[in-house]
């Protein structure tokens, strides 16, 4: 209540300065569909010596869907964070419906009627959609929160582009997918004519994916422009008109999308030949238990029941999926099993051995490897080096004094395994991409030889190399015997890399079965709780073979 009353008393004190309301450009309102509406020219951006933008040119036209695609460090976040006013291009040039325009700052983006809706979304948790929406709008009182102005005007965006959203929702209460509509309307309700998505599917259920994309299109039919940036081939394919592809900073080629291949994206993107997918062979594994989790509950970060009395086994050389909307238990269950939260109830078995409770470094040394969903946070120490970050549960650590010899051998050793793309081992890890921090994290927990891995999200936001990279290894260390818990929202991942899936909703396991089990339509009815398969023992929702 506190946190609202400041709320509304910083609107009205901002109101009073800024009092007048924001013009805006409209460059792109009068273009016809198919004439361009951004160019830029020769953009230059550098970092410290290094390039990440080399005179890159690039164009999208009005009413068009322009998917925007290369490995993880090609320049294309950096692209989209000059174009909506992050950083100031070093040269270049950028026109918006052929009149060239200077964007220093967010704000002028917006006033140009450029919005972006990033990967991490920038919405208050603790407010609701209406004040969310408020955020940064301008009215003739300054920002002062007009409910009939705000709610007339989101009904209209609503019933034009098959956007659902209740306006008295807190933030928190709604899913990722309707936590996006929230973000999409806001840019919408802000004015904008140009909207940058980066990575908008990479944590929605398919019927998620598949609303956007009608969304999406009935868009750029009322004349709206769209820049699509994710790793999905598949996607880009199914959703956009032209994709440009980037490498090392370069603009490689724009292509229309009818007229090219998936295949002939993956080279482009890579510069090399590149066979997509992976072949699995038979695994290992066996009759023999070597994690059992027995009717565990645990709390989540506001001490509501985020686990509630789940059960289930992880075998010797075999990988089982947990797939799920986020916020619905996986986090906690990972964070539970390794030790870096503590379990309300119930017991966590390792070869027989309880470790519930345990510390993160004991249940680390008695053979559990774990790879964080959040790897610049949770996974590594970013101001620290690559050789620092290598050695941090290595057996170097357990001797009195550190030889820095020996740490340099087992670091470049980590290096040279794991193809870890560094200028060297000392290296500060902030510097690396984000392929490069993955395979940082996975060398660390893998050259311990752990017995079991829990790897959350171990790919999310990598590019198509990256990302089958870390499958491979996945499956190596599946055929040593390792018993593997993968926790992703990627449901390609899912259905892959899995010897089984179960699918979590509300801190339930509400479905249980092999991959030829589920249809991804079932699955994704089950991840939003519409639909749950017949209970069976112990509690467990077991998955019958589609038909």
């Amino acid at each position: 209540m506190i946190l609202k009353t400041q709320f509304s008393a910083l609107l009205k004190s901002i109101s009073t300065i800024i009092g007048r309301k924001t013009e805006r450009i409209r460059l792109l309102e009068n273009l016809r569909i198919g004439e361009p509406a951004l160019v830029m020219e020769g953009i230059v951006k550098r970092f410290s010596g290094v390039i990440a933008n080399d005179y890159i040119d690039f164009e999208v036209r009005k009413g068009e869907i322009h998917a925007l695609l290369g490995e993880n460090g090609a320049g294309k976040s950096t692209l989209m964070n000059i174009l909506y006013g992050l950083y100031r291009a070093d040269e270049g040039k950028i026109l918006l419906g052929g009149e060239e325009v200077n964007i220093n700052s967010p704000k002028d983006a917006l006033e140009l009627g450029i919005g972006m809706v990033h990967q991490h979304f920038m919405l208050v948790n603790k407010f609701t959609v209406k004040e969310n929406l408020a955020l940064g709008s301008m009215s003739p009182k300054g920002l002062l929160i007009e409910n009939a102005k705000i709610t007339k005007r989101v009904e209209e965006l609503t019933k034009k582009y098959g956007l659902k959203l209740d306006l008295d929702c807190e933030i928190w209460q709604l899913s990722v997918g309707e936590q996006q509509r929230v973000e999409i309307t806001k840019a919408l309700y802000q004015g904008a004519d140009l909207l940058v998505l980066d990575e908008p599917t990479s944590v929605l259920t398919p019927q998620e994916v598949k609303e956007l994309f009608m969304s999406l299109r009935r868009m750029v039919a009322e004349g709206l422009t769209i820049i699509f940036i994710t790793h999905k081939l598949n996607e880009i394919m199914a959703i956009s008109n032209r994709v440009t592809v980037l490498r090392k900073g370069k603009h490689i080629a724009t292509l229309d999308t009818s007229r090219t291949s998936r295949k002939e994206l993956a080279k482009l993107v890579l510069g090399e030949e590149f066979t997509l997918g992976l072949e699995k062979p038979s695994s290992s594994k066996s009759n023999n238990e070597i994690l059992l989790v027995k009717n565990l509950w645990a709390l989540d970060d506001l001490g509501i029941d985020a686990l509630k009395g789940i059960s289930f086994s992880l075998k010797k050389g075999e990988i089982l999926g947990v797939v799920g909307v986020s916020g619905n238990g996986q986090k906690e269950l990972a964070e539970v099993i390794t030790g870096l939260r503590r379990a309300k109830n119930g017991e966590i078995l390792l070869k027989g051995n309880n470790i519930t409770g345990k510390t993160p470094e004991e249940i680390s040394k008695k053979g559990v490897g774990y790879i964080p969903e959040d790897r610049m946070t949770t996974g590594l120490l970013m101001d620290f080096t690559v050789a620092e970050n290598e050695i941090l549960k290595a057996p170097l650590l357990d001797k009195l004094f550190l030889n820095r010899r020996e740490i340099s051998k087992y670091a470049e050793d980590a290096i040279l395994e794991f193809d870890i793309r560094t200028p060297s081992k000392d290296t500060p890890t902030k510097h690396l991409s984000g392929g490069n921090l993955q395979k940082l994290i996975l060398s660390r927990e893998l050259r311990l030889k752990p017995q079991v891995l829990i790897a959350a999200q171990p790919t999310r936001g990598l590019d198509v190399r990256a990302t089958q990279y870390i499958w491979n290894k996945l499956l190596t260390e599946r055929l040593k015997g390792v018993g593997i818990l993968l926790i992703s929202e990627d449901l390609d991942e899912i259905f892959c890399l899995s010897d089984r899936i179960m699918i979590f909703f509300d801190g339930y396991i509400v479905g249980e079965g092999t991959p030829k089990s589920f249809s991804i339509e079932e699955i994704g009815k089950m991840m939003t709780g519409t639909k749950r398969l017949d209970c069976g023992k112990n509690g467990k929702f077991v998955a019958e073979k589609s038909s």
